[in-house]
């Protein structure tokens, strides 16, 4: 794991590397805003609202639900002001997103409140159907480190790669969306022939779709230029370049679930992980922004570098927020890459189905897909998920997930775990000696009954608790 030195707190780090996470992960006041479907929203921002330690050189960010104007986004509709005094900035548009950018540095430890105003009209000459307005707080840091890549998907030189997914790289932290483009991120082949796509993009992870299927059997190379920039304008140090060949094979289902930092850990929660011994984890586990004393139950050891404990129930290491730099750092960028894939997953559009089986999917076999739910999901008897290894599931189920006792999700036809993403905005509740299989993203609490266990990862925003578990994080 890497960090960013200059950042001596986590609320810091907080706030830098949540940056453009969406409004559905803080709040659904976008939603509720907005009088009629034709009304734009604000679909996300940067800062989050309430963020705490807020780069004095950050720049505003408004990702809208529908193309504006850009004649309509200008200093008098997207403002700043700290106290009653108007921040004196300049107002850019491009590909949905509008940023405001401060003619000088934020001022220290201040409160800023930025507003959207309803002068800002859509395409279609539609306009907010009122003034959005969130506030943030800012540090004492002037941020002046490069972002880097963290990962990317294909990996370099992977072989018999399937034709028909996206490319994707990770940053280390948020990105300004205007500057990561299809001229910033390309992907060539054969040879020096551009592939045609676009690029969208969310907090620290930027995607390539192409416009059609790649070449089988072919040499692609994408490259990701320095012209990409942070929240505070720090441009990638140097090119970024990774080649990977494509194979035969189609995959089914949408685009996988990018993890980010949350992908180095099977348990990560914010408010605090409990066991009731013995349990086995394989994978490490960390909690942010509670500190150590919320880890109950392993009997931790502390490391000699104080950057991590052992546990004998752990195979892997175990991470908190009051541990020993880079840890504090680390653990608050992968908390905001977790909420980051819960709002990615959340969003996705187009569901192949909808309420199936009025949200009870015992004996049911599901093949890969986007399923949506709008209310709480019931696992009450065995349920099969098919499909092969490079297939993707997305579960958005808007309440609880519970999976009744001595149950199974079954993976038949090479289906794997890590391909699979459960999103809940409720609770999830694995029943006492059930089997579970796949990547949970809980906005709120995961809890494992006695004897349960899991091959894949439990993200919680709040906590784990678990008692006498196998919890197994997924094979790559």
């Amino acid at each position: 794991m890497s960090s960013k030195s200059y950042l001596s707190t986590a609320t810091a780090r907080a706030a830098l590397a949540s940056l453009l996470l969406s409004a559905a992960c803080e709040s659904d006041k976008s939603q509720n805003r907005a009088e009629d479907n034709n009304s734009p929203s604000v679909a996300s921002h940067s800062p989050v609202d309430d963020a705490v330690g807020v780069p004095r050189n950050a720049l505003v960010s408004v990702a809208f639900s529908k193309a504006m104007d850009p004649s309509t986004l200008t200093a008098s509709t997207l403002t700043l002001t700290q106290a009653t005094a108007a921040v004196a900035g300049a107002v850019s548009y491009s590909d949905g997103i509008a940023n405001f950018t401060p003619a000088n540095d934020l001022l220290a430890n201040s409160v800023y409140t930025a507003t959207v105003t309803t002068a800002a009209k859509s395409l279609d000459d539609h306009a907010l159907a009122e003034n959005y307005v969130w506030t943030f707080t800012t540090g004492s840091v002037v941020d002046a480190v490069a972002p880097t890549v963290v990962s990317v998907n294909p990996t370099n030189l992977s072989p018999a790669v399937v034709v028909n997914r996206s490319i994707t790289v990770s940053f280390s932290e948020a990105m300004n969306a205007t500057t990561v483009n299809v001229s910033s991120f390309t992907v060539s082949g054969p040879g020096n022939t551009s592939v045609a796509g676009t690029v969208s993009h969310l907090g620290p992870h930027a995607t390539f779709n192409p416009n059609a299927n790649l070449a089988r059997d072919t040499v692609f190379t994408a490259n990701i230029t320095t012209s990409v920039q942070d929240m505070a304008g720090n441009a990638l140090a140097s090119n970024y370049v990774w080649s990977f060949t494509t194979g035969a094979n189609l995959s089914m289902g949408p685009d996988p679930v990018l993890l980010g930092r949350a992908g180095d850990f099977v348990i990560l929660a914010k408010s605090g992980v409990d066991t009731v011994p013995d349990s086995a984890v394989v994978g490490n586990v960390g909690v942010s922004p509670i500190d150590s004393t919320a880890v109950t139950g392993f009997s931790l050891t502390m490391h000699a570098s104080n950057e991590y404990s052992t546990s004998d129930q752990v195979t892997g290491q175990v991470y908190a927020a009051d541990y020993a730099s880079p840890t504090s750092s680390n653990l608050t960028t992968a908390i905001s890459n977790m909420e980051t894939a819960f709002t990615d997953a959340a969003g996705r559009p187009t569901p192949d189905e909808t309420n199936l089986g009025a949200g009870e999917i015992g004996g049911l076999t599901l093949v890969p897909g986007l399923y949506k739910w709008g209310t709480g999901l019931s696992i009450a008897t065995d349920v099969t998920l098919h499909g092969g290894p490079n297939d993707v599931w997305i579960f958005q189920i808007s309440e609880d997930i519970t999976q009744a006792n001595g149950t199974h999700v079954t993976l038949s036809g090479g289906a794997l775990p890590k391909n699979i993403f459960w999103q809940a905005f409720g609770q999830v509740m694995i029943g006492t000696g059930a089997q579970f299989q796949g990547i949970l993203l809980c906005q709120t609490s995961i809890v494992l009954g006695t004897g349960a266990s899991v091959n894949g990862r439990l993200l919680a925003q709040t906590a784990v608790t678990l008692n006498q578990n196998a919890v197994t994080q997924p094979s790559l």
